[in-house]
């Protein structure tokens, strides 16, 4: 777990820098930064992709996962836990020093609801969806060594620094998310390494990889909405298809 606290702070300390110093960029200087990361992201999914060993499996993961994500409304969640936030952050605080109202973190940081909720699940699959949080989580759970997810740390910590600039208060309350995923997948990492095999990492690296391009093309380049949190599912299907077509190859 101690990788994933290294992350959670990192994440704190590029959003809070993020919100402090983010109003004195323009909105231009905003938007140019969003799509610089919306690039590297597509690129680093690209690259995740490349990794894949037969495409049908993923293709059969994709379709199994998006059903199971839209029959669960995996994204709606997210989005209400969001909202849910959003509400209880963004209400004015009464002060009984002084007997008058202040304005809430949100409020102050001018990020409407919709705002924080994009920046909230934008956040939350970017830091989550990748071979660093899965292979990095289990080798900080089964051997304590957390370099992975220190490597990953300083990338979040950046990327939390651009995206809290431009999308708000939201992108902290991601740590919710790192903390609940990672630090899981932490703690069943002995249970993972025993039942994951290469093949099986390497195809859900390639749906992750395709995750990570939707997310660019929706939250990032705002090209054309897409519900990729509903897609998660697939990560785990995934290595399903892999093992049950092991078994009926290889008996």
């Amino acid at each position: 777990m101690i990788g994933t606290l290294i992350n959670i702070t990192a994440i704190l300390v590029g959003g809070v820098f993020g919100l402090i110093f983010g109003a004195q960029l323009s909105e231009r200087v905003r938007e140019t930064v969003v799509a610089g990361l919306g690039l590297f992201t597509g690129a680093i999914g690209i690259q995740m992709f490349l990794k894949v060993e037969n495409p049908i499996i993923v293709l059969g993961a994709l379709l199994i996962g998006c059903i199971l994500g839209e029959w669960w409304k995996i994204e709606t969640r997210l989005r209400n836990i969001g909202e849910a936030l959003e509400r209880k952050f963004s209400k004015d605080d009464f002060n009984p020093a002084n007997g008058q109202r202040q304005q809430s973190l949100v409020s102050q940081s001018g990020g409407d609801g919709n705002r924080f909720i994009r920046g909230f699940l934008t956040a939350s699959l970017v830091f989550c969806v990748g071979p660093m949080t899965i292979l990095g989580s289990i080798q900080d759970g089964l051997y304590g060594d957390y370099q992975l997810l220190a490597i990953k740390s300083v990338l979040d910590g950046f990327a939390s620094l651009a995206f809290a600039s431009s999308l708000g208060i939201g992108v902290l309350f991601s740590i919710l998310v790192v903390l609940t995923f990672q630090g899981g997948i932490s703690l069943l990492a002995a249970q993972a390494q025993a039942v994951l095999s290469t093949s099986m990492m390497n195809e859900m690296t390639a749906v992750g990889g395709l995750l990570l391009i939707g997310l660019a093309i929706s939250s990032l380049f705002e090209i054309k909405p897409i519900r990729t949190g509903n897609f998660l599912p697939a990560l785990v299907i995934a290595p399903l298809i892999v093992a049950i077509v092991s078994a009926l190859v290889y008996g």
